[in-house]
């Protein structure tokens, strides 16, 4: 890690503390799931466009890295909202994910190179 690394609870307080400070408020969960929503689309089109079969329109972006910022803001905005601390629920989901899933890709013969 350098000094400019941000852990997921530091993520976190900086959105909570820009909402605070800039923001007014949260917008409601209802809300920010829809915005949610729309960021996803959005990084749908460029990765469609970059990786996939269409081509990119003149003036659209064609870097995804906004766009995944933009989705883990909204997430960090419902997660603040929820009550759910990211750190935990991640960890908790990537042992779940160790327990269940821990031969099944191993043993695919799909990924195998």
């Amino acid at each position: 890690m350098t000094d400019n690394d941000i852990t997921i609870r530091q993520a976190q307080h900086m959105v909570d503390e820009w909402i605070r400070h800039y923001g007014v408020r949260y917008f409601s969960e209802l809300t920010n799931m829809a915005v949610l929503t729309e960021e996803v689309g959005e990084l749908a089109r460029i990765m469609a466009r970059k990786y996939g079969d269409q081509s990119f329109k003149a003036g659209e972006p064609t870097e995804p890295d906004d766009e995944m910022a933009d989705i883990l803001w909204v997430l960090l905005c419902l997660a603040n909202q929820t009550g759910v601390d990211l750190t935990e629920a991640l960890r908790r989901n990537i042992e779940k994910k160790t327990q269940r899933d821990k031969h099944r890709h191993l043993d695919n013969p799909k990924l195998q190179t």
